[in-house]
C-alpha cells in the first residue's frame, strides 16, 4: 500500500503509472479534496488508514473502498449504517494499540473493548472484518518494532482459532517505510509505505 497522505495528486498519478493500485489516506477531509481529480484512476483502491471519528463515518463510507482503522463498537455502528446507505460492503481492519500508547488510537489487546467489538460483529452486515492493523511505538532501530509485530500476529492467530462468526483474519497490516522488512518477517500481509515511495512529506 502506498501511503499518499499529504502528497499532491501528481505524485499519486506517478505512483499509479508505476503500477501501484492500493493507496492509503489518513484524513477524510484531505482525501475528499483530492478524490474528484483522481476518479479516472479506475483501478485505484483507496483505504482509510488514519483515525476515523464516528462523525466522519458517512463521508468515509462514500469515499473509501476500505477502512483499516476501526477501533470501537460506536464507530462500527456508524460505519455500518453509512455503508448500508451507500448500498455497499466495506472491508475493515481492527486497529490494535499493541504498544499501549495513550497518544495513539486503536483497541488495546486483551480488553473488554476488544471482546465487545468481536462479539458485536454479526450485527454489522455491511462490514467485512478481514484482519488487524497496528502502528507500533516508533524506534530508529527497525528491530525495535519486532515484538509488537509478533504480538499482533499472535493476537490474530488467537482470534482466528476462535472461528467467530463474520470474522476473517487473513490480513495483517503492519510495517512502514523504515521497518516493513521486519514486519514481513513477522507475518505482515500488507505494508504501508509512504516515504520510501513518495519521498519526504511536504512541510506544512
Amino acid at each position: 500500500m502506498a501511503v499518499s497522505k499529504t502528497h499532491p495528486t501528481e505524485r499519486i498519478r506517478a505512483a499509479y503509472a508505476g503500477g501501484i493500485r492500493v493507496f492509503g489516506e489518513n484524513r477524510v477531509q484531505e482525501f475528499s479534496g483530492k478524490a474528484d481529480s483522481l476518479l479516472d484512476l479506475v483501478e485505484a483502491e483507496w483505504h482509510m488508514i488514519g483515525h476515523l471519528q464516528s462523525n466522519k463515518a458517512a463521508k468515509a463510507a462514500e469515499l473509501f473502498a476500505a477502512v483499516d482503522s476501526l477501533d470501537s463498537v460506536k464507530l462500527a455502528d456508524r460505519l455500518n449504517a453509512a455503508a448500508e446507505q451507500e448500498n455497499k460492503k466495506i472491508p475493515v481492519l481492527i486497529e490494535m494499540n499493541v504498544g499501549g500508547e495513550e497518544s495513539k488510537s486503536g483497541v488495546p489487546p486483551e480488553t473488554r473493548d476488544l471482546e465487545d467489538l468481536l462479539q458485536s460483529v454479526p450485527r454489522f452486515a455491511a462490514l467485512e472484518f478481514r484482519g488487524l492493523m497496528t502502528v507500533p511505538p516508533f524506534s530508529d532501530d527497525a528491530q525495535g518494532a519486532r515484538p509488537y509485530f509478533r504480538r499482533l500476529r499472535e493476537l490474530r492467530d488467537s482470534i482466528a482459532r476462535r472461528k467467530l462468526p463474520g470474522i476473517s483474519m487473513e490480513v495483517l497490516s503492519m510495517g512502514m517505510s523504515h521497518d516493513f522488512e521486519v514486519a514481513v518477517e513477522e507475518g505482515s500481509t500488507c505494508v504501508r509505505v509512504g516515504t520510501a515511495i513518495f519521498g519526504e512529506r511536504p512541510k506544512p
